[in-house]
């Protein structure tokens, strides 16, 4: 773990900015995220792909009719070949038998290890994608588009891909990272209200774990955020994926720091699986799971109260749920099924479950936690 990088302090003004570009610094494997508007249609975007024969777009059924094509036009000028893979949409297909769909594609249309694939979608699409792509021919490179909100400052920053096991939520993966992030701003205008709120949980996230001036930048502009203000946009995109950047540079593959990246989602990722994948929005599902996060931490870390109602009231403004469902099942009360979710998610170790919980507001850590505490938070935080 390289705990020699420095977060640099949170810069709000914007006011001279059209675009911005982070970079993700491991080495060799460096790669830039480049945030803006119209980056999908500017040829400079794609400068310095490596060549190939065939590009491939991995997409799906919602995004293919909005961006496929726009895409497509732009990578002609780069490629002699660029084919189009259209998956069905939302997190109940981040399965095996979606993702055989992506090595269907690659080899009837002959793809080789030079090959580039593009992810045009949301955070499905490109752990999906991502997976892909780390597994033909033992690895082909692959380009990260986002077009949702939350993946844009989340999922499609660092290199973790997966699919979904029946039973555990992004159980089965690799760590395998983009040549290139492109956050085109523009993609945001066609996102449905429930999927922009997802995303602002995830960028709520940061302020907690690694940023309180964040934090309180996003309380004073979170209505401007709702308005899609592109100056409020490329602030919070930009701020999110350097915060992301820098836990990666320390921790790229999750065995310390990069932990905190996960506030709330031991939580959210049982009420995911219980309710059945795609009923609540990921983001929405992290959002109840990180006041639940909160609320443990005030009761095991003595974090003060304010700013776990702090926290509430930002998530409302969002219009996000701040209580997680009951899982209530014939056989087991809801804190028995948190509790057996929990116990499968892929953070704990040797079937201890383990929380990102604040020591202070900023201050982030993860650790086990007594089971009392535990049901005392979700009997608090559920209803």
């Amino acid at each position: 773990m390289n705990s020699n990088v420095a977060l640099n302090p949170f810069v709000a003004d914007s006011s001279a900015l059209d675009r911005s570009q982070v970079n993700i610094d491991l080495g060799d494997r460096s790669y830039p995220i480049v945030i803006g508007r119209g980056l999908l249609n500017d040829a400079q975007t794609w400068v310095g792909l490596p060549q190939a024969h065939l590009a491939l777009i991995v997409t799906n059924t919602v995004v293919v009719d909005l961006y496929a094509q726009q895409l497509r036009q732009a990578l002609g000028a780069h490629y002699d070949q660029v084919e189009v893979c259209v998956l069905p949409d939302g997190e109940a297909h981040k399965d095996w038998q979606t993702l055989q769909i992506i090595f269907d594609q690659l080899v009837d249309h002959g793809a080789d290890r030079r090959t580039v694939v593009f992810a045009l979608g949301g955070g499905v699409i490109g752990d999906m994608t991502g997976f892909a792509s780390a597994c033909y021919m033992r690895g082909v490179p692959f380009v990260q588009i986002p077009t949702t909100l939350l993946s844009q400052v989340d999922s499609s920053v660092g290199g973790k891909t997966a699919i979904n096991h029946p039973r555990a939520k992004n159980m089965v993966g690799a760590f395998y990272q983009p040549l290139r992030v492109v956050c085109d701003l523009n993609t945001l205008d066609t996102l449905p209200e429930r999927e922009f709120s997802a995303g602002v949980a995830e960028i709520i996230k940061y302020g907690p774990i690694a940023d309180p001036a964040f934090f309180e930048w996003l309380e004073s502009n979170m209505d401007a955020m709702m308005r899609r203000d592109t100056r409020t946009l490329l602030t919070a995109v930009r701020r999110s994926c350097e915060i992301k950047a820098w836990v990666v540079a320390c921790d790229e593959r999750e065995s310390g720091l990069r932990e905190i990246l996960n506030l709330g989602h031991t939580f959210g990722h049982a009420i995911e699986a219980g309710m059945g994948y795609g009923k609540w929005l990921h983001g929405e599902a992290v959002a109840a799971g990180m006041v639940m996060a909160v609320d443990l931490s005030v009761r095991l870390e003595g974090l003060a109260t304010v700013y776990r109602d702090r926290l509430v009231r930002l998530l409302e403004r969002a219009r996000l749920p701040v209580q997680g469902p009951l899982l209530h099942d014939q056989t087991e009360q809801s804190a028995e099924n948190y509790l057996r979710w929990m116990r499968s998610d892929k953070k704990a170790l040797a079937g201890d479950i383990r929380f990102v919980l604040l020591s202070d507001w900023g201050k982030a850590h993860t650790r086990k936690a007594p089971e009392s505490m535990v049901r005392a938070t979700l009997d608090a935080c559920c209803a």
